[in-house]
């Protein structure tokens, strides 16, 4: 029998969050509590913050480490203390094996190309990106990027999460999407798991991606509903409208997609959060209200203190998709959101759809749809 001093220690998993804005520290203070109470993690949770010098002069990840606090994305919330914020994103990452992905997507190529040769060969990944990449040959979503890249399994975290509800532990759902490996699913599911966290995992990736990725584009039609002052029978009418071009949209771009998916958090429930109470619909509704007038950038720099807005940029992303493959008239939502946000159309158009009725029974049939 081997003497015990011989006797091969379980490894401890080391995470990285990849990004600090609002989600990411949100995400940090879930999985640092976790950490210190499960053990087979290590306790330090490193934190990459893209470094941004404050009006006070001080760097804030120095602020961070200073005070346990992301005074510009997260203000009045306290991260547990072994949440340490790095600037550096090589040494973030170095010695993590658990990495954990929450950055705006039109970030995420440029951020996996400095990885390569960077990270650990036994790491795995996470992503909690909302959104996709549009190449000539189709759609990547950022799950696949960050696979394709640095060669690592990936899943992906979705659902009803408003950040800062999170963040004072108000009750909240969410969902992991997995491929082949369930054993890392419920590795990434007890990572991030609280009382106040529920999370459940699905064996369906790219539904769980699509969900939360697509929803961000109805939440857009529904602020313009909201800015317009339409009322809730017409906010309910897009809902509806949105959750079935969701569903026909990631059906025809992934067969594999199961219908289940769209009744879990990541499903309906993000989309009826994120029409409710998201920084897309918030932004949505102020350019409803003044017109289309003022540009989606100009308020995005005034509402969201440095946040980006996903939805307009995933509904010209959508769009491109569904004009490369001749799908504009099955999707007629997607389309008109495009259309209103780039200034072709007036946000009252969000509900001028008669023209689009005959076409709309299309995307009921189960040629499309099972």
């Amino acid at each position: 029998m081997a003497p015990s001093n011989q006797l091969e220690v379980p490894q401890k998993s080391r995470v990285t969050v990849v990004g600090s804005g609002n989600w990411g520290s949100v995400a940090a203070k879930l999985i640092a509590f976790n950490t210190l109470h499960i053990n087979s993690f290590h306790d330090e949770v490193r934190m990459w913050v893209f470094e941004e010098t404050l009006p006070s002069g001080e760097k804030l990840s120095d602020v961070i480490n200073r005070t346990n606090e992301n005074v510009k994305y997260l203000p009045g919330i306290k991260l547990p203390k072994n949440v340490v914020a790095d600037p550096d994103i090589e040494h973030a990452v170095r010695d993590a094996n658990m990495l954990v992905f929450v950055t705006p997507h039109q970030f995420m190529e440029g951020i996996c190309k400095r990885l390569v040769g960077k990270i650990r060969e036994d790491a795995v990944a996470i992503s909690l990106i909302k959104g996709m990449e549009v190449k000539r040959e189709g759609p990547c979503m950022i799950s696949s990027l960050i696979s394709e890249i640095l060669g690592i399994s990936c899943c992906v975290l979705m659902g009803a999460n408003i950040a800062n509800e999170i963040a004072v532990e108000k009750f909240s759902e969410a969902t992991v999407g997995y491929r082949e490996n369930k054993e890392i699913a419920e590795k990434w599911v007890q990572l991030f798991n609280t009382p106040y966290f529920m999370v459940s995992a699905v064996q369906d990736v790219e539904g769980v991606e699509l969900c939360g990725t697509l929803k961000n584009v109805v939440a857009l039609a529904a602020g313009f509903v909201d800015g317009l002052e339409m009322g809730n029978n017409t906010k309910a009418a897009i809902m509806r409208i949105g959750l079935r071009e969701m569903k026909a949209l990631s059906k025809l771009l992934f067969p594999s997609v199961k219908d289940n998916t769209f009744f879990e958090s990541c499903g309906v429930a993000d989309l009826i959060t994120t029409c409710l109470g998201g920084r897309n619909r918030r932004c949505a509704d102020a350019f409803a209200r003044n017109g289309g007038k003022r540009s989606f950038d100009e308020l995005e720099a005034e509402m969201l203190q440095g946040q980006k807005l996903q939805g307009v940029s995933t509904a010209k992303e959508v769009y491109e998709v569904l004009s490369h493959r001749g799908w504009l008239e099955l999707f007629p939502l997607f389309t008109t959101v495009h259309e209103i946000c780039s200034g072709r159309l007036a946000p009252s158009a969000i509900v001028e759809y008669t023209e689009h009725s005959a076409r709309l029974p299309l995307l009921e049939s189960p040629v499309h749809l099972n």
